[in-house]
């Protein structure tokens, strides 16, 4: 099973500010939902909460939510206290690739801990200041980077970005 990552962020790396996205773009939120349907998403409880109750949990997707607290209930989810359980299940499940969706801690936790195969990052054309969270530093000498789409700015997207994939030296992409 391949373990992937997938997130946008600005120029300094921003994900989120008060829990919540600071950019509206459709074609983003697509390439998301693309990559990720009928696939495994793995989220940090602070991420599961972010997301508008009409949208939770994600269609078309096994939501696994990671927390701490072990009375934790998330409707329509499978709910682990570590994401090493996660990952246990998703592969249980017949899972080909699961994603980690967020927030920071749990994106820094899978860089830490797991044999991640792949990032799905799109790159925002803009900084952040009001940013409170951050994706974490990892070795870009370790992976290579291949273009996926490019999108400009216009009447729907306030700002440009790309989507790229990662993939660690030594895996192959697909």
């Amino acid at each position: 099973m391949k373990i992937s990552l997938i997130a946008a962020l600005g120029r300094n790396k921003e994900i989120g500010a008060n829990n919540d996205l600071m950019w509206h773009l459709p074609a983003d939120m697509r390439f998301f939902k693309s990559s990720t349907l009928n696939h495994v998403i793995i989220m940090g409880r602070r991420n599961y909460d972010s997301i508008p109750e009409r949208f939770r949990p994600f269609s078309d997707r096994t939501n696994m939510v990671i927390t701490r607290d072990q009375n934790f209930v998330a409707p329509g989810c499978h709910v682990f206290t570590t994401l090493q359980d996660a990952i246990a299940q998703a592969k249980d499940l017949g899972e080909t690739e699961a994603f980690v969706i967020g927030g920071a801690q749990i994106y820094d936790l899978a860089l830490q801990t797991l044999p991640v195969d792949h990032l799905y990052l799109t790159h925002i054309d803009a900084e952040f200041p009001q940013a409170d969270t951050f994706f974490p530093t990892w070795n870009e000498s370790e992976w290579t980077k291949t273009l996926l789409s490019e999108h400009a700015a216009d009447e729907k997207h306030a700002f440009s970005f790309k989507v790229y994939r990662y993939d660690r030296l030594g895996k192959s992409g697909e």
